[in-house]
């Protein structure tokens, strides 16, 4: 029952969502339709501006991956990460999260398809992706597209955070 209604849910959000703002901005008196037009054409600017940085990002993480630079990077990290019980497959995921999450997820399904999802490696690798976040991509794309050039304590508050989170992750999937 809980589960038919949280589908309900998530299937009904969106629709009401677009009514809601339809709906507010005509009880408002406002040009929804202009304001639409507005907020597209900014978007599109926006999108070509951070265009640059994205096909930059997404270009040398593929290099990476082909390369074997991010299989010889793993290598050269093996020691400190058995330091820190670190399992050595979760290296270069961990690595790759900090700048895609599209190549993070590909090497998760890696250790998917070689241990399982249910293995404690797999659990790791899940909890690693949930608990953590793209740090070089964000900071590019939503500092490049307002323009923003000093990022002051930003970057080290997020890979701070991001440490804190892949520590959890490690220790909680160790427990299962």
């Amino acid at each position: 029952m809980w589960i038919s209604i949280l589908v309900w849910l998530s299937s009904a959000v969106l629709p009401f969502s677009i009514f809601y703002i339809v709906g507010f901005g005509v009880l408002a008196k406002r040009p929804v339709f202009d304001d639409f037009l507005t907020g597209a054409k900014k978007g599109m600017r926006t999108t070509m501006e951070i265009f640059p940085t994205l096909t930059a990002l997404l270009v040398s993480v593929r290099i990476l991956r082909a390369s074997g630079c991010l299989d010889a990077l793993g290598a050269v990290l093996k020691a400190p990460a058995m330091f820190f019980h670190i399992p050595q497959d979760l290296v270069p995921v961990a690595l790759l999260r900090l700048v895609s999450n599209s190549a993070a997820t590909g090497l998760m399904l890696d250790i998917f398809k070689e241990n399982g999802p249910d293995s404690p490696l797999g659990v790791m690798a899940s909890l690693l992706l949930s608990s953590t976040e793209t740090v070089f991509y964000c900071l590019s794309v939503y500092f490049g597209g307002i323009g923003i050039q000093k990022s002051r304590y930003t970057l080290a508050g997020a890979l701070i955070a991001t440490g804190v989170g892949m520590g959890v992750s490690i220790w909680l999937g160790s427990m299962w």
